[in-house]
């Protein structure tokens, strides 16, 4: 038996006749901050708020579910370059604590700011490149019908 996804869910992408969706391409525009369908448009409103719509190309991309994967991604790479320069130069140059964490602190606090709009850019491209969450719908795609083997939602 098979059981259909619901209209916003994950899965496995249908096949489609839609055009192709470039992953890196769209990875690459949305860590930009640019629409990951057509590259002009602006992707973010503030800091890491996503704008509902693409002004220029109007793409909607309120689908995203970026939630927690670019935090988790940012403190990979982050904690990866800190901790290695940080054993690397108490190995070979064995500073005062205080001059150590007047230069890490600092550099973790930069690069997780510096990164985390990037990542959750490339994140949200991501999706609408594999069309996740929604991404993959057009306007006249009908909504799914319910499953016959459940009965009506009571009113």
């Amino acid at each position: 038996m098979k059981v259909p996804f619901e209209e916003s869910g994950g899965g496995r992408p249908q096949p489609s006749s839609e055009a192709a969706r470039p992953v890196g391409r769209a990875m690459r525009r949305g860590a930009r901050g640019r629409c990951p369908a057509c590259g002009a448009g602006r992707l973010f409103e503030g800091y890491l708020a996503v704008r509902p719509v693409c002004r220029v190309c109007g793409t909607e991309l309120h689908h995203h579910r970026a939630d927690d994967l670019p935090p988790y991604l940012t403190i990979l790479v982050v904690g990866h370059v800190v901790v290695s320069g940080l054993l690397l130069t108490e190995r070979l140059l064995a500073p005062a604590m205080w001059i150590e964490a007047a230069i890490w602190l600092p550099l973790t606090l930069f690069l997780s700011l510096a990164l985390l709009r990037p990542i959750k850019g490339a994140v949200v491209g991501l999706q609408w490149a594999l069309r996740l969450h929604g991404f993959g719908r057009t306007a006249a795609a009908p909504s799914p019908s319910p499953s016959p083997l459940l009965p009506p939602k009571a009113a």
